[in-house]
């Protein structure tokens, strides 16, 4: 089921529905599929971006990524189930990965960030596959794809950030020839530990944003798309 949120349509699903409909990508075979994971800063950028909010909604998986989301399903009155956040919608993925012996590649982050994560990974999912690494850093959009082809992943991690990683999804699905990709922004940062997440108590409290903005103040630019996205969303609750 689909809920509506501004004109974004998420998957109205928990985590481990998420992962449920993951397994399915993984095994049907017919056609790639790929996940995004849209925050309210994603949205806020869809509202005013025809052809970007169609990328999201053309998406075979469209997880809600923060609170703000959920926050606005809520008041538009369709309430979707919870925040499935993306690093953990991806942590999560790792173990059936490791579960069912299929290849990840790990695509984006600054020289050195990718490997350090795959490192990491490996450490906690000893037998999770990972058949290559590219940085993010790259001129040559199609020397990469090559590469992803060249090892035949079964998911790729494409963690560039949003919305360039939508959009090389989207140019790139058919030739890449994986699965399953997902669209992770700076999860790669977090697997690694060169961006330390907010504690758990911040997170229960959905305050993960203010945390994030102590740590990174130059975010305050793009945060202020956050209250901008809320008050739409107010707007249109008003309006009916």
């Amino acid at each position: 089921m689909k809920i509506q949120v501004m004109g974004v349509n998420f998957d109205n699903v928990t985590m481990s529905e998420a992962i449920e409909k993951a397994r399915f990508f993984l095994f049907e075979g017919s056609q790639p599929h790929y996940c995004v994971t849209p925050n309210g800063e994603m949205v806020y950028e869809a509202m005013q971006n025809p052809q970007f909010c169609q990328l999201l909604n053309q998406a075979s998986l469209v997880l809600p990524d923060g609170a703000g989301v959920v926050l606005a399903s809520k008041i538009l009155k369709t309430p979707l189930k919870e925040k499935v956040a993306g690093v953990d919608f991806a942590e999560n993925l790792l173990g059936l990965l490791e579960q069912t012996e299929k290849t990840l590649y790990l695509l984006g982050g600054k020289p050195g960030v990718a490997e350090l994560a795959g490192e990491k990974m490996k450490k906690k999912h000893p037998k999770l596959q990972i058949c290559g690494i590219s940085d993010g850093y790259f001129q040559d959009e199609l020397a990469v794809v090559a590469k992803i082809r060249e090892k035949r992943p079964d998911v790729v991690f494409v963690c560039l950030g949003s919305p360039k990683q939508e959009y090389f999804i989207q140019n790139h699905i058919a030739q890449i020839g994986a699965s399953f990709l997902v669209g992770l922004g700076g999860s790669l940062d977090a697997f690694a530990g060169t961006v330390k997440r907010a504690p758990q108590w911040a997170i229960r409290m959905n305050l993960e944003w203010l945390y994030r903005l102590i740590k990174e103040p130059k975010r305050f630019k793009r945060m202020l798309r956050l209250p901008k996205f809320l008050w739409a969303v107010i707007g249109k609750r008003i309006r009916g």
